[in-house]
């Protein structure tokens, strides 16, 4: 990977390292203004970056706290695009969810099942 000196767009240097899906869904976020440069924030996908900035923005349901520490040439392999930053804050394991509520019956309910179940409801119109 050759590195380029300079600076990068964010929302270009945010594709390349793979936090987001496409150009156009980086851009977004940080049209929104929920992007943050060296504690400032930052609301024109134009903005410039380069290594030793510290990013701060949402993903998903976690806030991710990244130092570039490269700009890329393109939008490569994973492994290239993890070299390009240092994660300040990697993101903790969840806890895995409950499971969806079931029916005491052991599964999905059989049609004789839920005419049962609606003989026995009251608010029911005959």
């Amino acid at each position: 990977m050759a590195e380029i000196t300079g600076k990068l767009r964010i929302d270009k240097w945010l594709w390349h390292a793979r936090f987001f899906k496409t150009r156009g869904l980086s851009a977004k976020v940080v049209s929104a203004g929920h992007c943050r440069v060296n504690g400032q924030p930052v609301a024109k996908p134009a903005f410039a970056v380069g290594p030793g900035d510290v990013l701060t923005f949402p993903q998903a349901r976690e806030v991710r706290v990244i130092k570039v520490l490269a700009l890329g040439e393109r939008r490569g392999p994973a492994p290239e695009a993890q070299a390009l930053y240092d994660d300040l804050d990697p993101p903790q394991p969840r806890a895995p969810e409950p499971p969806a509520p079931r029916y005491e019956g052991g599964g999905r309910p059989t049609k004789k099942d839920r005419r049962d179940m609606a003989r026995g409801r009251p608010d029911m119109l005959e």
